[in-house]
């Protein structure tokens, strides 16, 4: 017996079924589905669906876009075929599968018209360009990166300048406090000049978090106090968020986080942030610290709306933000950075449901012992003045001649140079009789580095106390290792600069 010759419908469907790509076509207009082939089912997770038209694919298909969200039903490609006529490719489908894969597709879609030119059919060709698309988006976010990395880079270079520039001012006023103060026998004005010195005090402890946010503090890592932590950002917080955000501070516990406390301090401040942004009428943001058990426990709480169920997983995730467009768009970092530093530092993050308004953010740390107190500071060496010629190396007019009266308060000559240039000349003229140079790190021109060395080419025993309006970091440090006697961060008090001297010059 012969064997039937197969249709041409069968031959169709036989090629259609191992073709590379996914076939899946529906009928025009209602959208009802007429075939899907094998590569259909293995790209998406399931098979055509009787059940479903136009209108209705997004669900039982798994059809999101790539920020996740459930595809527009208007925007799909069988809806885009029929209202342009003509082939249409889309390539922003994510679809879900059941299994939890993500396969990202690239769907082209074509009408099939009658010969009166009606649309009977569209037939949708599905790709898998999975690779291609994670190595386009793993390019962006690359070049993403970099761009935050440089801006980051610029803020902090920027904000770095300012802080060391704040400094210096407050150089000048705390040397001339420290002078009247000393000199001083009213009671009421040594109250006023007191005060004055306090408040110098704060703007420095300001200008050194700053310092930390640019990348020019310190970075050593040890027992940090979250209490102390908290405490110190509400201040800065309180001078930065609007004025309609209400920053509490609830500072219990004693257990410490062992870290850095810029990397820290980079947590308050970005919860912080993403707390403000959530009250954009204002509200209550309240910083709140407790033990439990040997946990140290952080926790950062606003009065805004609340974030949806839906979004909680995905919160914390690089490059996701809830603000898609205009000015207050979001890098889509901050809270992706805290859950890292968390991460580092061995603590948990998690996110309380606060019904009906306002988020907690809730972060857990191994808790370790705080650090020792510090011993008693020795005996001012002030009681004794002091003796002998000393160069003051400063730009900074008012700074130089603020610290020339300072020195001289306690007991030293002074010997004035603006710069590197003019403090090599005077060192070749007086070197024989100056006992100590103090010599300011940053300068144009010649710069406190490059005239260390010039001084050291004049005489390798020359004692150098560096001043800076920085924080010790690396660059410091190397020049303590070049021979450099001890350094003084701007702005330090009289009794400081007396016993730092001595110290240099014993």
């Amino acid at each position: 017996m012969g064997h039937s010759s197969p249709s041409n419908d069968e031959i169709i469907r036989s090629v259609a079924a191992e073709l590379p790509c996914g076939v899946w076509v529906a009928r025009a207009p209602g959208g009802e589905f007429v075939y899907a082939n094998k590569t259909f089912e293995d790209i998406l997770g399931v098979g055509g669906r009787d059940d479903v038209a136009s209108g209705e694919y997004a669900a039982p298909y798994g059809i999101h876009d790539r920020n996740g969200d459930l595809y527009p039903e208007d925007r799909m490609p069988f809806v885009r075929a029929l209202t342009a006529r003509r082939e249409v490719i889309v390539d922003d489908i994510v679809i879900h599968r059941p299994d939890g894969r993500r396969v990202y597709i690239r769907a082209t879609a074509r009408p099939v018209f009658d010969g009166a030119g009606e649309i009977t059919h569209v037939v949708i060709a599905f790709i898998d360009i999975s690779r291609e698309a994670v190595a386009e988006i793993a390019r962006t976010e690359s070049e993403s990166r970099a761009r935050h990395s440089e801006r980051m880079k610029s803020i902090g270079t920027f904000a770095g300048g300012i802080a060391h520039d704040f400094n210096n001012l407050l150089a000048g006023i705390k040397a001339l406090t420290s002078v009247l103060r000393h000199g001083e026998a009213d009671p009421g004005r040594q109250r006023d000049l007191e005060t004055i010195d306090a408040m110098t005090n704060s703007a420095a402890a300001l200008t050194r978090t700053l310092l930390s946010f640019a990348g020019r503090g310190r970075r050593a890592a040890g027992p940090v106090v979250l209490a102390t932590v908290v405490l110190r950002m509400a201040a800065l917080l309180g001078r930065t968020l609007d004025r309609q955000v209400r920053v509490q501070v609830e500072a219990a516990g004693g257990l410490a986080v062992l870290g850095d406390e810029t990397s820290i301090e980079q947590v308050v401040m970005n919860l912080a942030i993403n707390a403000r942004e959530a009250m954009p009428e204002g509200g209550d943001l309240t910083l709140r610290t407790r033990d439990e058990g040997d946990r140290a426990v952080l926790e950062v709480e606003d009065t805004g709306p609340g974030i949806p169920e839906a979004l909680r997983a995905r919160i914390f995730e690089p490059y996701f933000t809830t603000k898609q467009a205009g000015a207050e768009r979001g890098t889509g970092l901050g809270l992706a950075t805290v859950h890292g530093i968390v991460q580092q530092l061995g603590g948990s993050i998690e996110v309380l449901d606060n019904a009906p308004r306002g988020t907690t953010m809730r972060l857990s740390f191994p808790g370790v012992a705080p650090p020792a107190a510090p011993l008693p500071a020795p005996a001012s060496s002030t009681a004794a003045p002091a003796r002998g010629l000393v160069l003051v190396v400063d730009d900074d007019a008012p700074v130089r001649e603020a610290t020339v009266r300072l020195l001289e308060s306690i007991g030293y000559e002074t010997l004035e140079a603006d710069g590197g240039a003019a403090a090599v000349e005077r060192y070749r003229q007086r070197g024989s009789e100056v006992r100590a140079v103090l010599l300011d790190l940053t300068m144009p021109g010649m710069d406190g580095p490059t005239t260390l060395r010039a001084l050291r080419a004049i005489d390798p025993d020359v004692r150098v106390l560096l001043t800076t309006g920085f924080d010790v970091d690396e660059r410091v440090e190397g020049l303590l290792a070049q021979g450099c006697r001890g350094v003084l961060a701007k702005p330090y008090a009289r009794d400081t600069l007396a016993d730092t001297l001595a110290a240099v010059l014993r």
